[in-house]
C-alpha cells in the first residue's frame, strides 16, 4: 500500500506541474486572472503531493519493505536508524525525489510570499519553476523510479517493475531480507547524511532567482523589482550552498583517508562552480539596486548560476565522470543535458531579445576606476576568471581529450592550484580595496588614505609572521594578503560604531548591534569577509606546512614526528552492532614527553569496501592525523599528518554562515535618532 500510495502522489505531482505551468503561461499571455489563479493552485498542490510521496518511502525505508527496490538497494537489516532515514538521498531514485520535494517547497514559499506584491512576474515565474519541477518528475516517473517493487514473473525471474507484471507474484519477505545490500559505507558520516541535503537546498534555492529573471525578460518588466524579490532567495540559496561545500570538506578529511579536505575531484567542482557564479551574482546585484547599471550583466549571472547548477546535476548522476562523490551511470544522462541546454539557451535567447531591443541599458555609467562599483566588477572578473579555469579543467578538457583524441586527459591538484592562486590573491586583494572605495567618484589620494592603516597592519602582521620562524616567503605573503582583507573588514566595522558612538553617545556594545541591526546587508557582509579570511589562513597553514610520513612501528614502539611523538599501544580487532568489522589500533600522543592524547585510528571493512577511518588530536593550531594502513598485534603501519591551522578552516566556515544569516534576516526597522544629551 506504501508503494501505492507513494506512486500515485508522485504521478498527481506530476500531472500538476505539467498543468500549472500551462495555466499559468496562458495566463500570463492573455491576461486572465481565472488561468492565473487556477495555475497558482495548482503549483502550490505540488508541495503536499510530494511531501506525501516522500513520507510514503520514508515509511518503508523505517519500516524495512524490501519489496520496494530502492530500500532494497540502500539499507539491511542492521542498517541504524539515522541511516534509514537519510538513505532517503542515499542514492539516484530517492535523491531526486528528495530534490524535487525541496524545489517544491521553494516555490510553495515563493508564491507565498510574493504573489500579491508580483502579479506581473509571478505567473511566467510559476511557469518556469513548475517546468524545472516536471523535468524532475518525469525522470522519476519514467527512469528512476522510487516506487519500483521486486517481483517474480511467471518464467521465474526476478524483475523490478512500479506496477505488477501480469502472471507475477511477490518474493517471500526472509529472501529480501537476506539479499538486502544496505547504504554505500561512504555515507556513513554524519557530515555526509547533511551534506547532500544541503547542497539542494543551495542548487534548488538558486531556481527561484532565475524564474524570477526570466520572468522580467517575457514579462518585460525589465526594473530592479525582480533584484529586491530575489535579493534574500539569492542569499539563503548561497548560505545552503556554502554549508554544503564546507561539510563535505569535512566529510572527505574525515573518510577518504588521505589528509585533506579539498582535491579539486570534479565532483567537488561541480558543486563549487555555481557557488563562484553565485557570488559574482549577489556581489554585482548591489550594484543595480545602488546605481542602476549592470542589468545585462546581472541577468546573465543568474542564468550562468542555473545553467552551473543543471550542469552539476547532469554531470554528478549522469555518470560521464568517474568520482567517489558521483551517483552510478544511469538513463537521465541524455535528458539532463539536453533539459541543460535548452533551459539555458531559452533564458539566454530572451536576454540577447531584450538587449538587441535596447531594453537593458544602464541608467548610469561608470565614473572613474577606483569607484566601488568598478572594484565590484572586477571582483566579478576574478570570479568568472575562477570559474572557466575550473570548468575547463575539470570538464571540458576530459571530455574534448576523449572526443577529439580518443583518451581522456586530467589534470591534478598542482595545476589547478597553479592558474587558481593568483586569482584567489586577486579576489582578497579586492575583498579589502571595495569596502574602502565610495560609489560613484573616488579619488586615489582618499582612497589611500583609507588603506593605510589596514596596510600597515598587515605588513606589520608578515613581519610579526617571520620574526616568529615562518620561513616560506609565499605563506607570509599569502598571510598578509589574506589578513588585509580581515582588517579592512574589523575596520569598517569599527568605524561604523565609532561614528554612532560619538553622534548618538551610545555605548559600545549597543552601537555595534545598532549598526548591524540597521544595515544587516553590510554588516553581516563584513562578517562573511571575515570568515573567509579565517578560511584563508586554514588553507595557507594546513597546505604549505602540511607534514606527512609514514611509519612501521612494533607494539611498544615511539617515533617522533615534529614536536609530536606517537607510540603504538595496542591492536584489537572487534565486531560493530551493524556487523562490519573493525581493525582498531590504540596509538599516544605524546608532546615534549607528556602524554596528550590516546587515539583509535581504523579500518572499518563493509562487503563493499574498506573504510581507513582517521583518528585525530585536533587543537587550534594543528591536526595531529593518523591513518591505519596496516596492522596487527605486533606490528602496524601508520601514515602521520600534522595539519597546522586546518581547524580555523572548518571554524571560518561558521562565520561565514552566521554573516550570511545576519544579510539574509529580514530587515529590522531603523531607530529613530537621537540627540546626545548634553553634560549638565
Amino acid at each position: 500500500m506504501l508503494a501505492e500510495i507513494g506512486l500515485a502522489a508522485l504521478a498527481l505531482a506530476f500531472l500538476l506541474t505539467i498543468y500549472a505551468t500551462f495555466a499559468s503561461l496562458a495566463g500570463a499571455r492573455a491576461h486572465a486572472a481565472r488561468w492565473r489563479e487556477s495555475g497558482r493552485r495548482a503549483a502550490l498542490l505540488t508541495f503536499p503531493a510530494l511531501l506525501l510521496a516522500a513520507g510514503m518511502l520514508i515509511i518503508a525505508l523505517m519500516t524495512e519493505q524490501y519489496q520496494l527496490t530502492y530500500v532494497y538497494e540502500v539499507t539491511d537489516p542492521r542498517t541504524p536508524p539515522f541511516y534509514r532515514f537519510t538513505a532517503l538521498w542515499g542514492s539516484q531514485r530517492g535523491s531526486l525525489l528528495f530534490w524535487s520535494l525541496l524545489l517544491s517547497a521553494f516555490t510553495f514559499g515563493a508564491i507565498s510570499l510574493n504573489w500579491r506584491s508580483e502579479r506581473r512576474l509571478m505567473p511566467y515565474a510559476i511557469a518556469c519553476m513548475m517546468a524545472t519541477l516536471a523535468f524532475f518528475l518525469g525522470m522519476s516517473l519514467i527512469l528512476e523510479n522510487p516506487f519500483e517493487r521486486w517481483w517474480i514473473s511467471a518464467d521465474g525471474q526476478a524483475v523490478a517493475r512500479a506496477l505488477i507484471p501480469a502472471g507475477a507474484t511477490a518474493p517471500t519477505e526472509a529472501s529480501l531480507r537476506a539479499g538486502a545490500e544496505g547504504l554505500n559505507p561512504l555515507l556513513r558520516h554524519f557530515g555526509m547524511a547533511i551534506h547532500p541535503p544541503m547542497l539542494y537546498l543551495g542548487f534548488v534555492g538558486f531556481t527561484i532567482p532565475f524564474a524570477f529573471a526570466l520572468a522580467a525578460l517575457a514579462s518585460g518588466d525589465l526594473s530592479s523589482g525582480w533584484l529586491r524579490v530575489t535579493r534574500r532567495w539569492s542569499l539563503i540559496a548561497w548560505i545552503f550552498l556554502s554549508i554544503g561545500l564546507i561539510l563535505g570538506g569535512r566529510w572527505a578529511y574525515d573518510v577518504l583517508g588521505w589528509g585533506g579536505y579539498w582535491g579539486w575531484d570534479p565532483v567537488e567542482n561541480a558543486a563549487f562552480l555555481p557557488w563562484l557564479m553565485g557570488t559574482a551574482f549577489i556581489h554585482s546585484a548591489m550594484i543595480q539596486e545602488k546605481r542602476g547599471m549592470l542589468k545585462l550583466w546581472n541577468m546573465f549571472l543568474v542564468i550562468a548560476t542555473f545553467s552551473a547548477v543543471m550542469f552539476g546535476a547532469f554531470a554528478t548522476r549522469s555518470g560521464v565522470i568517474d568520482s567517489v562523490h558521483s551517483f552510478a551511470r544511469s538513463e537521465v544522462g541524455f535528458p539532463m543535458l539536453a533539459f541543460w541546454a535548452a533551459m539555458t539557451l531559452i533564458a539566454l535567447g530572451a536576454l540577447l531579445w531584450r538587449w538587441n531591443r535596447g531594453e537593458l541599458r544602464d541608467e548610469q555609467q561608470f565614473a572613474n576606476f577606483l569607484s566601488r562599483e568598478s572594484m565590484f566588477v572586477l571582483n566579478n572578473v576574478v570570479f568568472v576568471a575562477l570559474f572557466i579555469a575550473i570548468f575547463w579543467g575539470s570538464f571540458a578538457l576530459p571530455i574534448a581529450s576523449e572526443l577529439f583524441l580518443g583518451k581522456e586527459v586530467t589534470i591534478g591538484p598542482e595545476t589547478f592550484e597553479f592558474y587558481v592562486v593568483p586569482l584567489f590573491i586577486a579576489m582578497y586583494i579586492l575583498m579589502g580595496v571595495a569596502p574602502l572605495s565610495a560609489w560613484g567618484r573616488m579619488s586615489a589620494a582618499r582612497l589611500g588614505g583609507a588603506l593605510k592603516l589596514p596596510l600597515m597592519l598587515s605588513l606589520l602582521s608578515i613581519a610579526a609572521l617571520i620574526l616568529i620562524g615562518t620561513n616560506a616567503a609565499v605563506a607570509s605573503f599569502g598571510y598578509g594578503v589574506v589578513l588585509f582583507a580581515g582588517f579592512v573588514a574589523l575596520y569598517e566595522i569599527y568605524r561604523g560604531a565609532g561614528a554612532r558612538r560619538r553622534s548618538l553617545g551610545e555605548s559600545p556594545l549597543r552601537a555595534l548591534a545598532a549598526l548591524f541591526g540597521r544595515n544587516q546587508r553590510r554588516y553581516g557582509g563584513y562578517i562573511v569577509h571575515l570568515g573567509v579570511t579565517v578560511i584563508g589562513i586554514g588553507v595557507i597553514g594546513s597546505t604549505v606546512f602540511q607534514t606527512e610520513v609514514q611509519h612501521t612501528l612494533a607494539r611498544g614502539e615511539t617515533v617522533a614526528v615534529g614536536a609530536y611523538a606517537l607510540r603504538y599501544d595496542e591492536f584489537t580487532r572487534a565486531q560493530a552492532v551493524d556487523g562490519r568489522m573493525m581493525s582498531i589500533s590504540d596509538v599516544t600522543v605524546l608532546r615534549d614527553g607528556a602524554e596528550i592524547a590516546r587515539i583509535r585510528p581504523r579500518v572499518d571493512e563493509f562487503p563493499q569496501m574498506p573504510m581507513t577511518i582517521a583518528g585525530a588530536h585536533s587543537t587550534l593550531e594543528n591536526d595531529f592525523y593518523v591513518l591505519l594502513i596496516s596492522g596487527g598485534r605486533e606490528r602496524a603501519t601508520f601514515r602521520i599528518y600534522i595539519n597546522p591551522l586546518v581547524n580555523l578552516v572548518w571554524w571560518g566556515g561558521i562565520l561565514l554562515i552566521i554573516g550570511t544569516a545576519i544579510a539574509a534576516y529580514p530587515k529590522v526597522l531603523p531607530e529613530r535618532p537621537q540627540r546626545k544629551r548634553e553634560a549638565s
